[in-house]
């Protein structure tokens, strides 16, 4: 959720590829201000995902 406070190793989303799940883990501390996909719409390799604002 937008506005969530997110650490490392905490999972953010889970991603199908292939019929595989794929879970997306935060790299940094901070905090989520943007989402950009919507849910279930389908994303690109390298697009955006989260705007993580550090802490």
């Amino acid at each position: 959720e937008e506005g969530d406070i997110v650490r490392p190793g905490q999972s953010l989303c889970v991603i199908e590829a292939m019929k595989l799940m794929n879970e997306i883990e935060c790299d940094v501390e901070g905090r989520v201000v943007s989402i950009f996909p919507e849910n279930g719409k389908p994303v690109e390799f390298d697009m955006p995902l989260f705007e993580i604002e550090p802490r």
